[in-house]
């Protein structure tokens, strides 16, 4: 029998301590090689031009991440510029403003380009008018310029269950859009307010931003979407093209000698048995049950 068998049955634990230690200068060692190749790659690229990329993805309802990466590429003094990848149809009022506010501070420090994916409608077309060029795909699904609050009566249902509210408020309007009975002539005027003034402010920022006439953005302004030749026509954008358009356009805007490196972001972070898994893509989809009722750019 051979002799390191015969000690590892003797000596299961000393054997096992053994494996653990050699696995672990093992991993030191490819640690050291993998640090000292990073260091290389950085070293050489030192010098080289770097532009920051902020991927805008799926729905819009929590800015956090997104103006927090921004205002760090804002701020690195070796981020030329600003690249924002746009693929979302669009999102909760307040979220798609502070990304949009984000970057129109960002602009002020140096150029910033959005390029369209996919889809970037409402919220995410909000959000495109924070940089100084937007580009989009012949076929990109952009625009829909409208506002819209969605509620919802159960009360049919909840009468054959023999469910009823009850509800103490401090004013009229403070129970409006309850669930449990159909908006009042006064509530639904109420609503439309509401929405009609965050409205204005979307084609405020359109008509701002694209320097275009009130009157005209108005017309455009009924939540139509449009395809990015379509948006081309109108003058809500500016080129079309996709994201490597979008980046040649950058580079020539920077007049730059090499091609520049991309700092993508936000960092997504991720569990650490998700990351030691390999789960790298698993999302766990959440929504937050608050308001009855909620605005939105759809």
């Amino acid at each position: 029998m051979n002799k390191s068998l015969k000690f590892s049955q003797k000596h299961p634990l000393v054997f096992g301590f053994a494996l653990i230690s050699l696995a672990m200068v093992l991993i030191l060692v490819a640690m050291a090689i993998f640090s000292s190749f990073l260091f290389k790659n950085s070293a050489l690229s030192f010098n080289k031009p770097k532009i920051g990329v902020v991927y805008v993805e799926g729905v819009i309802n929590n800015p956090i991440p997104i103006t927090r990466w921004i205002n760090k590429l804002t701020q690195r003094k070796d981020i030329k510029a600003i690249l924002v990848r746009i693929n979302s149809p669009g999102g909760v009022v307040g979220p798609s403003q502070e990304i949009y506010e984000a970057l129109k501070q960002a602009r002020k420090k140096k150029p910033v380009i959005a390029s369209m994916g996919a889809v970037a409608a409402s919220g995410g077309y909000y959000v495109a008018l924070g940089a100084q060029k937007i580009i989009a795909n012949p076929g990109t699904l952009t625009a829909s310029i409208g506002v819209k609050a969605s509620l919802t009566n159960f009360k049919g249902l909840l009468d054959k269950l023999g469910i009823k509210e009850e509800t103490i408020t401090s004013g009229k309007l403070k129970n409006a859009g309850t669930p449990f009975r159909p908006l009042t002539p006064e509530e639904k005027q109420y609503f439309q307010e509401l929405v009609q003034d965050i409205h204005s402010q979307f084609v405020q920022a359109v008509t701002e931003n694209r320097h275009l006439p009130l009157e005209k953005v108005q017309k455009l302004a009924d939540g139509r979407a449009m395809t990015g030749v379509q948006a081309l026509k109108a003058g809500l954008i500016d080129d079309l093209g996709g994201f490597d358009h979008a980046l040649n356009l950058i580079e020539k805007m920077l007049k730059l000698s090499s091609k520049a490196i991309l700092i993508e972001g936000p960092p997504k972070k991720q569990p650490l048995l998700s990351r030691i898994l390999g789960l790298e893509n698993f999302k766990l989809n959440y929504q937050i049950v608050g308001p009855r009722w909620i605005f939105s750019y759809e």
